[in-house]
């Protein structure tokens, strides 16, 4: 037990860290067992379980991103490969994950390759489409860049070394998958919606944290910064938990609604975001943007969101974080799509 303590960044991560693992390897192996099954309320059950141990696998890839897991940093990739693979998200490496979310907190801004608002305006059918299905709370703008990743190798120019292994998952991940769809089809369309579930997830949860756009600079070496760096980082980032009321509500997603406290200190262990969030920002809920709010802009803008035309703040406007909450509450940003750390591009 000693040397298992040893081995985590902090003693309390075998605790903390050690019991979101075993979370995870058991709704994952139970939730799939469950949606094999022939009652309908143990597949809907599974299926959020499932879901949900697949959105907590996640959030531990950016802990470990973050090397806040383990002390070794050997054993962080180790722990966040595995972690790929049951967030499905393994056509890519977790190299490329860490790498993309690096280059979001060093440059401050959202470096990316693939800019998605100018395909979809080249692309109008695609993106009537996009919108018709994401009325439907089918998560569509995920699923395309979903299919990017997908086939990473193929479409990244700078992913091209990448090609024989990601032949290699696309042949496992997709033999596996066929193989149950043919075999078990009712289980493959459970799996499909608990996948679906674990997007609407995690994009709920980075719709709102920051109010920058893309910027195509994910391969740029040392861009210069758009929004002043380091110094007004807090500036434009935004914190939404579950509830400050019930702290741990937010475990539901490994407390990264508290995202001020994350980019004030990102080797802090998620357990102790709360902690630092009250005493660096403290406990005014003004200062962090309700569930409710959330809630509502979520549904309101669901079609609108996927190619914004006008009502956002952008980089001209570069709003501080006052007037940023002050809009938010009075519903005028959309919020973003796309913006989840497992898409590496």
């Amino acid at each position: 037990m000693q040397f298992l303590t040893r081995a985590f960044h902090e003693p309390g991560g075998l605790r903390y860290h050690g019991g979101a693992v075993a979370y995870v390897v058991l709704g994952y192996a139970l939730g799939g067992y469950g949606i094999f099954q022939q009652s309908w309320i143990i597949n809907a059950f599974a299926t959020v379980w499932l879901a949900h141990a697949m959105t907590i696998a996640a959030y531990l890839i950016h802990e470990c991103g973050h090397n806040t897991v383990f002390r070794a940093n050997a054993a962080n990739a180790r722990l966040g490969r595995f972690l790929n693979w049951i967030c499905g998200s393994a056509y890519g490496t977790y190299e490329d994950i860490r790498y993309k979310h690096f280059r979001h907190h060093v440059d401050n801004d959202d470096s990316v390759w693939f800019e998605y608002d100018p395909f979809f305006r080249r692309h109008p059918v695609l993106t009537r489409c996009v919108q018709f299905l994401e009325w439907f709370y089918i998560p569509a703008h995920e699923l395309v860049m979903h299919f990017i990743m997908t086939f990473t190798a193929f479409i990244v120019p700078n992913r091209r070394a990448q090609r024989l292994r990601n032949v290699r998952v696309i042949l496992i991940r997709g033999g596996i998958f066929f193989t149950v769809l043919w075999f078990a089809p009712r289980a493959a369309m459970l799996y499909a919606v608990a996948y679906l579930l674990m997007m609407h997830l995690l994009r709920f949860m980075d719709s709102l944290q920051h109010d920058y756009g893309a910027n195509p600079t994910l391969f740029v070496e040392n861009p210069p910064s758009r929004f002043g760096g380091r110094a007004t980082e807090q500036a434009h980032t935004f914190s939404n938990p579950l509830s400050l009321r019930y702290e741990k509500a937010n475990w539901l997603t490994l407390n990264f609604g508290f995202h001020n406290a994350h980019h004030s200190r990102p080797t802090l262990p998620w357990y102790k975001l709360p902690a630092h969030h009250r005493e660096r920002f403290g406990t005014d809920p003004m200062q962090v943007i309700p569930l409710a709010t959330q809630l509502r802009i979520y549904h309101k803008y669901r079609v609108v969101r996927v190619l914004h035309e006008g009502g956002e703040f952008d980089d001209r406007r570069k709003p501080m974080a006052q007037e940023y909450l002050a809009a938010v509450h009075a519903g005028e940003v959309y919020g973003g799509n796309a913006v989840s750390f497992l898409i590496a591009f």
